[in-house]
């Protein structure tokens, strides 16, 4: 697939409809060599601006040699260069945990809305087969994405339907770790995938259709059963038990850090079928809360009531956070605002209460009236202004403060749903 062929099916896509900044991955192979290569020669096209992160993970002697030389690189088109030399004990969890944490944070930092990675068909396959012999559950047996929420706004990969054979040979370098088989990644590529396809050519491909078609299924399952309140016991347990593995794995996704195994997953099906009530610990810093009605999942001794990242949009800015465009220009059309100071989009907290004028009202207490699903409250994104609530905004609703009729419109924030 020629650069331009790969420029009509990312324009097709809309993958940087939303984004200004844009941060590459680059590690120096020719992957992401050619990542570069890509978004510098349609910059303009896409109407993005570039910015270069490396991770030195200082495990080859060339490694300084390679990162001087990308470092030059991205000074000579111009390009930001943010660079981070890796610590700890090395493992392929660690390494991947410590860039994209620090990708993350450049995000925030310099605000960048989109981290691009080099991610292609083959990497595809390569996880597909990695999750199966984990022993990965039916769910995750998704793939890689080519777009999801990521920090403050998205990550994207834009090769996932290219083979690594079909990318230039542009320079890059060449890291002999990739040929080492104390990593598992590396003896998928090498020994386990090309073996099965000894005996199935189509064997990458077929993995890459399953973890396609597998994404349709959940994402299926997940319209069809979006709005059921599976907290709600007496609903819950008068399900099917397939239905209720169903429901139950659809609450878990939104607890990440969890990590339930199989039997552990059985395990707290048959304390939600029984009659008693529990606050007992789960894994990873997570509790179940049990009552004879209702049940939920929450982090131990909690300090907020969301996990979300806090994100500062200042005056004539544009930023992406949580699945929302949020504006904040002179004048539009959207929400008038009566001050231009900046203002923090955050997830909400215990105490938070928004002034309806005659009244305030508590966000605990404003989501119970108005049966907001405790799936929504969690994604709440609550904006605050020189220490005042302006808006509340949840997946579905928006919430606003009341201001006084003598105050003077000075700005707009106007409130896209992605």
């Amino acid at each position: 697939m020629t650069y331009q062929t790969l420029f009509q099916e990312v324009v097709k896509n809309h993958f940087f409809d939303h984004h200004n900044k844009v941060l590459i991955a680059l590690s120096g192979g020719v992957d992401s060599m050619n990542l570069l290569h890509f978004l510098s020669l349609y910059q303009k096209e896409l109407g993005i601006s570039l910015g270069i992160a490396h991770i030195n993970h200082k495990q080859r002697p060339e490694s300084d040699v390679e990162e001087d030389y990308l470092r030059h690189l991205a000074e000579n088109q111009g390009y930001p260069f943010y660079h981070a030399d890796f610590s700890g004990i090395f493992s392929e969890k660690a390494a991947r945990d410590f860039r994209y944490d620090f990708f993350k944070k450049v995000m925030i930092e310099e605000g960048y809305t989109a981290l691009v990675t080099a991610h292609h068909a083959d990497d595809q396959a390569e996880t597909m087969l990695l999750k199966l012999l984990r022993g990965s559950r039916l769910r995750h047996l998704t793939g890689i994405r080519a777009v999801q929420e990521f920090g403050p706004g998205q990550l994207i990969r834009p090769f996932l339907t290219l083979k690594k054979s079909e990318l230039p040979d542009v320079f890059h370098f060449e890291d002999s770790s990739n040929t080492s088989r104390n990593y598992f990644r590396n003896r998928v590529r090498h020994d386990y995938l090309p073996q099965l396809e000894k005996e199935n050519p189509q064997f990458s491909t077929y993995l890459a259709d399953l973890a396609r078609e597998n994404q349709i299924f959940q994402t299926a399952l997940l319209e069809l059963t979006q709005g059921f309140d599976v907290t709600d016991l007496r609903f819950f347990k008068s399900q099917s038990k397939a239905l209720k593995e169903v429901l139950l794995g659809n609450y878990l996704e939104e607890f990440p850090k969890l990590q339930l195994t199989k039997v552990q997953f059985t395990q707290l099906l048959t304390l939600l079928e029984n009659s008693n009530t529990y606050q007992i610990p789960l894994k990873n810093g997570y509790e179940l809360l049990k009552a004879k009605e209702t049940f939920c999942i929450q982090k131990i001794s909690p300090t907020t009531d969301s996990t979300l990242t806090s994100k500062v949009l200042k005056f004539q800015e544009i930023v992406i956070f949580n699945g929302f465009q949020f504006s904040f220009l002179e004048d539009g059309e959207g929400i008038p605002l009566f001050s231009q100071s900046s203002l923090i989009l955050r997830g909400r907290q215990p105490q938070d209460k928004i002034n309806f004028g005659t009244f305030s009202k508590k966000l605990r207490r404003l989501f119970i009236d108005e049966k907001i699903p405790k799936k929504e409250r969690e994604k709440a994104i609550v904006g605050e202004q020189e220490g005042k609530i302006v808006f509340v905004q949840t997946p579905n609703n928006l919430y606003l403060r009341k201001f006084a009729e003598s105050d003077t419109m000075k700005a707009a924030l106007n409130i896209k749903k992605l």
